[in-house]
């Protein structure tokens, strides 16, 4: 098995030669992938730039022809991550690490995110001081700062790509025995307004012998939990905190996009969801609220967020939209309502308390959810206890019932 480095040979060649003979020196075999697309490379890769554009459907002459770097990066970012998932498949990969500036760290991490959860991502990039959420999404990529161009070896740069490289040998050459689990695995959504609900529904799955895993409800989080019961690691969803689809819907900075709520629904596998924190949409500092919104009830969580109330109308159309995304589902799913409130600041007396609102939410979730969604109400507020363990009773049914219980 090798590490995989994915670089452009023919502009970084020195700095990858570079890392290559770190990885070697501590006994790691490297598998050098060129990703370069201007010149000559220098040195001879393991696997060719010509092979990368052939395994994304086209050819290295014709990107070269043709000069669009954007297009010419896309395409060895496809042929990159179809290559290195080839290998994953194969039992030869034990790693990704790459390094670049804008182009190659676009192209790397496009590799790194074809590859499975737990497989060691490391890129060393110009782009890591700023907004990486292009380049992570959200996989478990790990992203160094370069601090300086990558543009020779230097004192400076022989440090950062040092570390990189032995971080990288680090993960590959000492295998921690991780505890796996066979148990059944429920995925868990949860925002600072329903930690109560979730932490005394996890604790209570954990008691009846389930694995939690727990996503914080940032855009992020619930792309996470969807890809993973995509990919089968998840058995059943306690989905309490579907506040995504506020930002989705009224343009909030923590939307998971349009897709949220569609994997258990096609998977069919268990799912108990609750309208939790659908009273607020997310933004950065209160600055940063967009001036159609400044005249809205704002709530400052901390410096860098603030909360916005959602209206009656805009808590209808997020009723009809998750009532709909459930009554796809094919398998058994319960949508349950808290009549009392769906967040911490949804109680008598907190700044968010609109029943007039909530209303709306509940009775557009009534009115459009399919005759195959158990509708469970509840006189409680989210974040009781009382609330907690109907939801995880109602899951646990649901899971014994799919003979996937513990």
């Amino acid at each position: 098995m090798s590490v995989f480095i994915v670089g452009t040979l023919d502009t970084k060649g020195e700095e990858i030669a570079f890392a290559r003979d770190v990885l070697e020196s501590v006994g790691v075999d490297v598998h050098v992938v060129d990703t370069g697309v201007i010149g000559e490379p220098a040195f001879e890769p393991d696997t060719s730039a010509a092979a990368v554009a052939e395994a994304a459907g086209t050819d290295l002459e014709q990107l070269e022809r043709e000069g669009d770097r954007g297009q010419a990066m896309e395409a060895m970012g496809e042929g990159a991550a179809t290559l290195v998932a080839r290998h994953d498949e194969a039992g030869t990969l034990e790693g990704v690490l790459g390094l670049g500036g804008s182009g190659n760290t676009s192209v790397a991490t496009a590799a790194m995110r074809a590859l499975p959860y737990g497989v060691p991502k490391v890129m060393v990039s110009t782009m890591a001081s700023g907004d990486v959420e292009p380049y992570v999404e959200e996989r478990d990529i790990m992203m160094l700062y370069s601090v300086a161009d990558i543009e020779g070896v230097n004192q400076l740069s022989r440090q950062v790509i040092s570390n990189a490289a032995l971080a990288m040998a680090g993960m590959v050459t000492h295998d921690v025995d991780v505890e796996g689990s066979d148990r059944p695995t429920i995925g868990l959504t949860m925002f600072g307004v329903t930690t109560p609900c979730v932490q005394t529904a996890r604790a209570l799955l954990e008691d009846r012998g389930y694995e939690t895993i727990v996503f914080h409800a940032t855009g992020s989080g619930g792309r996470a939990m969807e890809n993973l019961i995509e990919e089968g690691i998840i058995d059943g969803v306690l989905d309490v905190t579907t506040t995504e689809w506020a930002d989705e819907l009224v343009g909030g900075v923590l939307s998971a996009g349009p897709e949220r709520l569609d994997a258990a629904a096609e998977r069919g596998i268990p799912q108990v969801v609750a309208p939790g924190a659908l009273d607020m949409v997310n933004f950065g500092a209160e600055d940063t609220v967009p001036e159609e919104f400044r005249d809205r009830t704002l709530h400052v969580h901390n410096p860098q967020v603030t909360l916005m109330r959602t209206t009656a109308e805009e808590c209808a159309e997020l009723g009809r939209i998750i009532a709909e995304k459930l009554t796809a589902s094919s398998g058994p799913t319960t949508l349950a309502l808290p009549l009392r409130g769906v967040s911490m600041l949804d109680s008598e007396g907190e700044d968010f308390h609109d029943p007039e609102a909530d209303a709306a939410l509940f009775d557009a979730l009534r009115e459009h959810v399919g005759d195959g969604v158990e509708l469970l109400e509840r006189d409680d507020h989210v974040n009781s206890e009382a609330f907690a363990r109907a939801i995880v009773e109602r899951l646990d049914e649901h899971m014994r019932g799919a003979n996937v219980a513990p």
